[in-house]
């Protein structure tokens, strides 16, 4: 029993590293996920992605290593390892260039140059590996677990991982040091700190073949489970650092988006895959192959990791990411759980009318609301012909100063719906008026009792609340529609400004989509030349910028050059025809870039000169929006 406690203790490690090995691959592809799913578009989140997919194949086909492999696969998993771990050192410093472009420090060339040179080093080592010069054959009974054989070039390669990770090392501090925010260099922090988590997972590979690995496989394996556990917690801390490039969310979005991912993700996956490693190896060690808890116990902890999740995601979000503006967001998410749609007025409505109808049993009502002193029907009932929709601004001719007293109109009783009276409001003032509630009459002859007129205007009195909340959410929104593109601004600039400043607030900002179609359409207007197109603020854009370079510096050809790539996206695939879908891409080729009169294009174009200007200006949109996208496109980079 002493003489087997080892053997025991061994076999526990060996167990829990395999757990936290695969946690770690399902951890990676996961954080590798979001990264593609999020702010791919930015350059430290690319590199970052490939350092992930190196991490993905090293641990996934580390995790699928047991004793119930062949010899055969086994290689072939051995040799899949280390096609990550030698494209981890290329992967770092490709991370610490964009760190440095990030920060304000662009590449001149020799560093791109030098990313290129380290990627294709990692290439030859690949091809080295597949013709056997980088590693031997196996040992498959090699200590403390089976390897491939070194060889001279192993060691060469060994010389490089270190040479390439010592090099990104510097540029990560280098970056760290351009920081001038404290919020931009706590984060360098996390991501230089993160950043030892891959280089950490590969290491316990590379000693395999040594004779200290096999001479001391307890500390081996214990270092190796410590360093996993290391890997898993450090992955986590890289990519919370990375998550905050590239996009223009606010911090607390950011960290509450990251967190549920992981938590669905590879917390859920991770603690299922653990369990049932747990339930088989228990069922082994009872002389059971396979337990039907396995499955059981996989559905039971999807499902209970799920349903928490779901409910304690608010709690932590409003203990974890809102902070000081608690109070502000909860009324928000508040708002935003108890809004008032179109869709929710429209029920709250109709239930009304079916209650006015069964009370009276009347025909036919409706609902109207007053806008812009303009009455237009938002909820009809019954027969919609005996409503006389066109005249019906001209019932507002009977409404008088009694908020209280339904009138005849045709065939219908009409209430006022009024706002209801403020406390601050004098007692002789008016309420605003808000719409109308008709009621159809069955026949000429109908009175309405006491008590129906009392139920009437009881509901009459619901319908008016419901009007209220409507103009004062459409107050809301016309707000938040003309805030909205100076909070973007304001978001994007800060966004930036995480990690280069000076950079952030220089440049200029991009210009409203409103303003870029104005400018598009002069410019296309004196495309070959004129006031309106040398003058074109068009010219202060960086894509115009870029281009200008490859023009000896001219602004006009820059211009004239961007606007030809711009219309040619609004071109439909194929050759040139004259049908519908080609429209707006003939407009603007005969119209501006070929200079014909506007009658001269109506006729080729079989359409109404009214109609050519109202496809011109569908097709100038169309233009500013694909020079738009051009121009963020190029500041994501």
């Amino acid at each position: 029993m002493i003489n087997g406690w080892p053997e025991t203790f061994l076999a526990g490690i060996q167990t829990l590293n395999q757990i936290l090995t695969a946690g770690i691959a399902i951890t990676a592809f996961s954080l590798f996920l979001y990264a593609l799913s999020f702010n791919l578009r930015d350059r430290v989140a690319r590199s970052f992605a490939i350092i992930l997919l190196c991490v993905v194949v090293v641990f996934t086909a580390e995790s699928l290593q047991d004793s119930t492999v062949s010899i055969r696969t086994l290689d072939l998993l051995l040799r899949a390892q280390w096609f990550g771990i030698i494209f981890l050192p290329a992967a770092y410093l490709h991370l610490s260039d964009a760190l440095l472009v990030t920060a304000g420090r662009p590449s001149r060339g020799r560093r791109r140059l030098a990313v290129r040179a380290i990627y294709a080093v990692s290439a030859g080592f690949i091809i080295l590996l597949a013709f056997g010069y980088l590693l031997g054959p196996i040992v498959p009974d090699g200590k403390p677990a089976p390897y491939l054989q070194r060889t001279g070039w192993t060691e060469v390669f060994t010389a490089f991982y270190i040479s390439a990770l010592v090099w990104a090392g510097i540029n990560f501090a280098r970056a760290y040091n351009l920081m001038l925010t404290r919020s931009g260099r706590r984060r360098m922090l996390y991501l230089m700190a993160g950043a030892t988590a891959p280089a950490l997972g590969s290491y316990p590979y590379l000693l395999f073949g040594y004779s200290l690995a096999a001479q001391h496989q307890y500390l081996f394996w214990s270092a190796a489970t410590i360093i996993n556990a290391l890997v898993g917690a450090l992955v986590i801390v890289m990519a919370y650092a990375v998550a905050f490039f590239g996009v223009s969310w606010p911090d607390r979005v950011i960290k509450s988006r990251l967190f549920k991912w992981i938590m669905r993700g590879p917390v859920t996956a991770s603690a299922a895959l653990a369990l049932m490693t747990v339930v088989r190896r228990g069922g082994e060690l009872l002389g059971v192959p396979y337990s039907a808890f396995v499955p059981f116990t996989m559905v039971a902890t999807v499902l209970l990791m799920e349903h928490t999740i779901t409910f304690a995601a608010p709690v932590w979000e409003r203990w974890l990411f809102f902070g000081r503006d608690r109070n502000e967001l909860e009324l928000l998410q508040n708002i935003e759980e108890r809004l008032l749609t179109q869709s929710d007025l429209q029920q709250f409505l109709e239930a009304v009318l079916a209650a006015v109808r069964d009370h009276l049993q009347s025909p036919a009502a409706f609902v109207a609301a007053l806008d812009d002193e303009t009455l237009f029907p938002i909820v009809v009932g019954g027969n919609r012909s005996l409503l006389d929709q066109e005249g019906l601004t001209k019932a507002l001719d009977h409404v008088n100063g009694d908020t209280r007293r339904e009138f005849l109109w045709g065939n219908f009783w009409v209430l006022p719906l009024h706002r209801q009276r403020r406390p601050d409001m004098d007692r002789d003032e008016l309420p605003p008026l808000l719409g109308l509630l008709g009621v159809a009459r069955r026949d000429e002859n109908q009175r309405m009792e006491n008590d129906q007129r009392n139920a009437l205007w009881l509901l009459a009195d619901r319908a008016a609340v419901a009007l209220e909340d409507r103009q004062l959410q459409q107050r809301v929104f016309r707000s938040l529609a003309d805030l909205q593109p100076q909070v973007e601004l304001i978001q994007r600039m800060r966004a930036a400004g995480r990690y280069d400043s000076r950079a952030s607030l220089l440049n200029e900002p991009l210009p409203q989509e409103a303003d870029l179609v104005n400018w598009v359409r002069d410019a296309l207007t004196h495309y070959w030349g004129g006031p309106k197109f040398m003058n074109s603020p068009l010219t202060k854009l960086q894509v115009v910028r870029d281009l200008a370079e490859d023009e000896d510096g001219n602004l006009s050809n820059a211009l004239r050059m961007l606007l030809r790539r711009a219309v040619d996206q609004v071109k439909p695939k194929g050759d040139r025809k004259f049908t519908t879908e080609w429209i707006l891409y003939n407009i603007l080729e005969m119209k501006f870039i070929e200079g014909r009169k506007v009658r001269d294009v109506a006729a080729r174009l079989a359409m109404s000169e009214a109609d050519l200007y109202r496809k011109q200006r569908v097709a100038i949109e169309a233009v500013a929006k694909a020079i738009l996208e051009m121009e963020v496109n190029l500041l994501d980079q």
